[in-house]
This record gives C-alpha cells, sequence and structure tokens, in this order.
C-alpha cells in the first residue's frame, strides 16, 4: 500500500495529503515545533566521498578547518544571546584514520580521535552555556553511544537510504565506507538499545526509487517499534550544487517530496516527521499539508553549512506561514518534550540543565520573542 502511495497520481494527491496532516493532527494537534539552534561545523574534514556533498574537505583544500574550543564557544554564546537552546554539531565520519593531518591536529589540542574531542566539546557547551548539545558525528560504537549520551541528550545519524546499490562505482556513496546502510542501522539500532533519543531520516533524490524509499521508512519504523526511541524522522530533499560530482543530477521534485513526507507520516503517525524549510524554499508551507509537525533547527546566527546557498527562513516569516496555515509555532529543546524522562534518567549536570532549559510541558522554557 505505501508503495503505491508513493506514486499517487496528482489527481490524487490531496486525498493522500489529507489524510496525512489529519495523522499529524491526532499525534499533535494544533502546533508545529522547530529548534533554535547554532550550527557547529566541528570539523568538515570526512573520510567518505558523498556525491552530493559540498561540506567535506581533504586537509589542504580552500575552507578546510576544525573549530578551536574558543572558537566553539564564541558561537554558542553568541547564540545564547539570540536565545538559542540547541548547540548542532556536525562533522566528517573519523577524518583521523585517513589524514595524518587530523592527527596532528587532535594532537595539538589534546585528542586522540574525532570523537573524543567532540564528547569534550559537548561537555564544554554544556558547561559553560545554556546550550543543549546535539551531535551529528556518523556511525557509532555501543560505547560511543554510552559517552555522548552523558554530554547530550539526544544525538542522530541520518540512515538516508538502505539501498545499498548507491556504494556502487558513479552513485551517490561510492567511496564513502561509512555509507553502508547495514552499519549506520547498526548504530540506530545501539542507539535504541540504551534508550537514546534519537534523530535519524532518508534522503531523497540521491539515486533511489520511490519503493527505496518506502524500504528506508520501513526500517526505520521497525527499529522504532522495537525500541521506541526515534525521537524524529527527516525527510530531507537533494539540491543540486555547481561544485559536486553530482552537480548534473535531476532534484527530487516538490510533488515527489509532499508524497514522501505524507507516506512518512501514515506509516509512523506517533513519531514527530520533520522536514528542513529552507530545501523546500519558497513553497515549504505545503509540507505543513504533507503532515510533517516540525521545522527541524532554525539559526538566527549561523548558515546551513550543508545546504549553505539555502538560507533558513527568518523566524518572523516562519512563523506567519506557520499561523497562516492554522498552526501555531513553538520553540522546542534539541531533545523533545515526550522524550524528556529518558534524556533525564541519570543524575548528572546534563539533567540539571535540561531541567533548566525545559518547561513544564517539556518545550523551551524561555523561547525567545
Amino acid at each position: 500500500m505505501a508503495c503505491e502511495l508513493v506514486h499517487i497520481s496528482d489527481h490524487d494527491l490531496p486525498e493522500l495529503l489529507s489524510a496525512a496532516l489529519a495523522a499529524k493532527q491526532r499525534f499533535k494537534p494544533g502546533v508545529i515545533t522547530y529548534s533554535r539552534k547554532v550550527f557547529l561545523p566541528l570539523t568538515n574534514l570526512c573520510r567518505d566521498y558523498c556525491g552530493y556533498c559540498i561540506f567535506r574537505r581533504d586537509p589542504g583544500d580552500p575552507g578546510a578547518h576544525t573549530m578551536t574550543p574558543d572558537e566553539v564557544l564564541e558561537v554558542v554564546r553568541n547564540g545564547e544571546k539570540l536565545g538559542c537552546t540547541e548547540a548542532l554539531f556536525s562533522l566528517g565520519d573519523k577524518p583521523e584514520l585517513n589524514f595524518p593531518e587530523m592527527r596532528e591536529t587532535l594532537r595539538h589540542l589534546g585528542y586522540s580521535s574525532t570523537l573524543q574531542y567532540l564528547e569534550a566539546m559537548c561537555e564544554l557547551v554544556l558547561r559553560e552555556t545554556t546550550l543543549l548539545p546535539h551531535p551529528n558525528p556518523g556511525l557509532l560504537s555501543a560505547e560511543w553511544i554510552t559517552r555522548l549520551a552523558t554530554v547530550s541528550p539526544s544525538m542522530g545519524v541520518m540512515l538516508e537510504s538502505t539501498n545499498a546499490a548507491l556504494l556502487q562505482p558513479g552513485a551517490a556513496h561510492d567511496n564513502a565506507p561509512d555509507k553502508v546502510p547495514a552499519k549506520r542501522l547498526r548504530t540506530i539500532e545501539e542507539a535504541g538499545k540504551q534508550d537514546v533519543p534519537f534523530t535519524t531520516g532518508l534522503l531523497i533524490g540521491i539515486g533511489e526509487t520511490p519503493e527505496d524509499r518506502v524500504d528506508t521508512l520501513l526500517a526505520i519504523r521497525e527499529l522504532h517499534r522495537r525500541y521506541g526511541h526515534i525521537q524524529e524522522v527527516i525527510v530531507q530533499n537533494f539540491r543540486v550544487k555547481p561544485a559536486i560530482p553530482m552537480r548534473n543530477w535531476p532534484e527530487p521534485t516538490h510533488g515527489e517530496m509532499l508524497r514522501t513526507v505524507a507516506v512518512a507520516r501514515l506509516l509512523m503517525p506517533d513519531v514527530n516527521i520533520q522536514a528542513p524549510p529552507n530545501l523546500s524554499s519558497p513553497y515549504y508551507d505545503d509540507l505543513v499539508d504533507a503532515g510533517i509537525n516540525d521545522w527541524g533547527g532554525i539559526s538566527p546566527l549561523t548558515p546551513d553549512f550543508i545546504n549553505p546557498e539555502k538560507p533558513w527562513p527568518h523566524l518572523e516569516e516562519l512563523k506567519l506561514r506557520t499561523e497562516s496555515k492554522g498552526f501555531s509555532l513553538r520553540q522546542r529543546l534539541p531533545v523533545y518534550p515526550e522524550f524528556l524522562p529518558a534524556a533525564t534518567r541519570r543524575p548528572g549536570l546534563l539533567a540539571e540543565k535540561l531541567n533548566a532549559a525545559a518547561d513544564p510541558q517539556g518545550y523551551a522554557r524561555q523561547a525567545a520573542a
């Protein structure tokens, strides 16, 4: 049935969207959330060479950079002044395994691995500011999930696709050893075993079929049914950039995006479904009709370093567009309200910071104006 719906005709699309919106309203009526964040590209060195990525660099490339602790704190403190509550850490996957330059950078900073440095920076943000870290570090072992869960209330890795054919020569994940679907599923499952609130999702338009999209959603749903830890599923659409290997690749249509979001909502009626508004501008408010209940992280300070050519909407515009659809816009923390008990189960600094940041309903206590 889901495979039929993802191919639904334009004539029948309104009926699909209506069903998805009704499911969203049963789940979280009347509200669309977002997280006010700063985006911290801790390092853009990466050992993976994905065909759609403009973020990654090799050592010596223009723009190659690893943030220092002072740089991290400067951005976070500026975000704090603007009412941000999330410090999103994005970084290349284990670049020190490929690059001696990264090993030397880490040695100079006093760390033996990128994950160890990430852990320290999450702890620094947690200790020195009111923002809450949310790391997206790529593949993680059980040990590293445990360690990062002590300094961040939630974390994530995009599954992207269950289609292993994308690893073939010339495909999107050619020469990207960390994008093997089974490995990413293992990380998501291990987070479930440890009851860690987890964000994942799919990237559409990178060479997968509509049936692959359904298969990816079903794989996520199965892990959530087993462990109950998927706090958010992101449906993200590929966007062409001039400097990427996939620069001549066709982008998914707006209709494909709406169909995928709607099917995600119907397959997972009790899971938070998010789609980035900047990647569907200027028609991003249509995503509300397809059943999303969250806009994801929006920054009043930092760009989207993954899609720098697509600026986030101003928060006032986002509020007006959301309200025009009949919903109120509400600021949440990086961890969703219903997952706060899991994130605060261990006493310590993280639990203290979460309790200080959350209002009685589990949203951001002092939502910025």
